[in-house]
């Protein structure tokens, strides 16, 4: 039985070298080979048409996003006005396939009266408004911190309109109570991220860097590496790198003045997935308990020993092990390093990854969706 639907993706979904956009790849990747039908839909700023998406949809349309001031005069979020399209409007209008809407961001035809008997399905990657909160606390710049508080408000009011969906897939356990007890209307389902790896491929042996890597244009994530310099990485003298994109300067001249420590900038994805294959330790650290950190994925299946904090891993039901440490002080973090820089990584070690990442087998996830529709 041939299955078609509509996807809405807040980016061009190539590459997939960024947190929820790596998700919404890979879905149409999993979703292809599962044999549905894709009519993807997404928003163009910056970056290209890819023939890679022609390779995995049957159509793929490009609109251009609303930027600028005037998408800000509103009551909507900035990120939910500037993505409004008549052109896809009528696109989707044209056929009578399910729509997926990938996160908060696509979701203005929710609640559009022309939509009421379509299976709607709408994909969380974060509480918004949280995540925009925490981004706002540890925002430095003046007009982007205002910006961010004025967006956390409108996030949190736009956000009732998911409970004109059929669906709501949820990428975290913790997050899919929150969706059940406050929208009862929608079916929620846990359903965690895509991602580019089928199992655990990790070298054993040692490597002889500690690593942390994100996209440090966020500042969830420069947050971090600046918490981790601050309190872990300037009290020990181990080879530290620190990989990402588009760094602060604030960033760069803190990194400057530690000798132990190398910032990696704007890396090709072979070369950060090289730094991530090589690496001895994983550090892992966030404030922010929001959805599932594609980064933590990304080591769980390709890097050797991990630490990370409680609130990496809330709601994954992923626990510590043989090779994964939760820290969750500067004590720890400094303890848990010099007990794992030296030591060699086991085959056993990757047979407990084996497990914890039988939860995120991209297949059976696709293959759970695909009901969906």
């Amino acid at each position: 039985m041939n299955k078609c639907v509509n996807i809405i993706s807040f980016d061009v979904p190539y590459p997939p070298n960024y947190g929820g956009i790596i998700d919404v790849y890979w879905k149409l990747y999993w979703l292809n080979k599962a044999g549905i039908r894709i009519h993807l839909h997404c928003f163009s700023y910056g970056r290209l048409p890819a023939k890679e998406l022609d390779a995995l949809c049957e159509k793929v349309y490009y609109y251009p996003r609303k930027t600028g001031l005037l998408s800000n005069l509103s009551y909507l979020p900035y990120t939910v006005k500037s993505r409004q399209s008549t052109e896809m409007e009528n696109n989707l209008l044209a056929n009578d396939y399910p729509i997926l809407f990938e996160v908060l961001h696509t979701c203005y035809l929710l609640n559009d009266l022309r939509f009421k008997e379509r299976i709607k399905l709408y994909r969380h990657s974060n509480i918004e408004h949280d995540y925009y909160k925490h981004l706002a606390s540890s925002e430095k710049d003046f007009v982007k911190k205002m910006y961010l508080k004025i967006e956390t408000k409108r996030l949190e009011q736009f956000e009732k309109i998911i409970s004109n969906a059929n669906y709501i897939l949820a990428v975290n356990e913790i997050d899919s109570f929150y969706f059940k007890q406050k929208y009862t209307k929608p079916q929620t389902i846990y359903l965690p991220s895509f991602h580019p790896h089928s199992k655990p491929e990790i070298k054993e042996g040692k490597g002889d860097y500690i690593l942390y890597h994100g996209n440090l244009s966020i500042s969830e994530n420069y947050e971090a590496a600046d918490w981790l310099i601050d309190h872990v990485f300037s009290k020990i003298s181990e080879k530290v790198i620190i990989a990402g994109l588009n760094p602060p300067t604030f960033l760069k001249h803190k990194i400057e003045k530690f000798s132990n420590i190398i910032l990696a900038e704007n890396l090709s994805e072979e070369g950060m997935n090289d730094l991530i294959e090589n690496a001895q330790i994983h550090c892992l650290h966030t404030h922010q308990a929001t959805g599932l950190k594609l980064k933590l994925l990304n080591v769980l299946y390709k890097g050797r020993f991990i630490l990370c904090n409680n609130q990496m891993l809330k709601g994954t039901g992923i626990v510590a092990g043989k090779s994964i440490t939760i820290c969750n002080t500067d004590e720890d973090y400094c303890s848990a390093l010099k007990s794992q820089i030296n030591l060699a990584f086991e085959a056993s070690f990757i047979e407990e990854r084996n497990l914890i990442t039988k939860r995120f087998n991209n297949a059976a996830n696709a293959a759970a969706l695909a009901e969906l529709l």
